[in-house]
């Protein structure tokens, strides 16, 4: 059982092409195997990107949606006002080195709202500062994006997330310490 039974989605802000491919395709892997269950994300299109992650999820299993976002304000404004499931109002997390210490304030959100994890681009407009519930950094200094998604991800779940199952996948890797083990699902129906 997840820790933040809610849906998570990560929102990744001012891509650009040719200069972040892989950092936003990492962070949409991490969003996806470490328990969100959307990744947005703003900026310029990248279908190849979307389609890697669309692959991951297709062999690997498991609920998870990719998307762009033309407007990312509109929707972060619209996703917190809006009520979802049961009723409640979703929560907005900006992932910024300039925050409180995420340690700190992962005991506050609460568990039973959606929630929206906003990760920063280039520059992000001070308008995200004001809306979001917290503004959290995982260390004031400068990082990589993943790790602060990976790490922030993992707390929120209490150290958990790698634990998670994964719906209908075509291949499931087994940890063993001598060999790769794999199990191949489609090969084993054919038998």
């Amino acid at each position: 059982m997840p820790n933040h039974p809610a849906p998570i989605t990560v929102i990744r802000l001012g891509y650009r092409v040719g200069r972040d491919p892989r950092i936003n395709t990492h962070l949409g892997l991490v969003s996806r195997a470490l328990g969100a269950n959307k990744f947005l994300v703003s900026g310029d299109k990248n279908h190849k990107m979307f389609e890697t992650i669309k692959q991951v999820t297709k062999t690997f299993g498991g609920e998870f949606s990719t998307n762009h976002l033309d407007a990312p304000l509109k929707w972060i404004r619209k996703y917190k006002s809006e009520q979802k499931d049961g009723g409640k109002n979703a929560t907005v997390v900006h992932l910024t080195m300039y925050g409180e210490d995420y340690r700190k304030v992962i005991k506050e959100i609460p568990r039973d709202k959606p929630l929206a994890i906003v990760v920063g681009g280039a520059k992000v407009p001070a308008s995200i500062y004001r809306m979001a519930d917290y503004n959290v950094s995982v260390g004031n200094q400068p990082h990589s994006e993943v790790a602060a998604l990976a790490l922030f991800l993992d707390k929120l779940q209490d150290g958990k997330s790698i634990d998670r199952k994964f719906s209908n996948p075509k291949l499931e890797i087994i940890p063993d310490l001598e060999r790769k083990n794999v199990i191949d699902h489609e090969k084993k129906e054919e038998e």
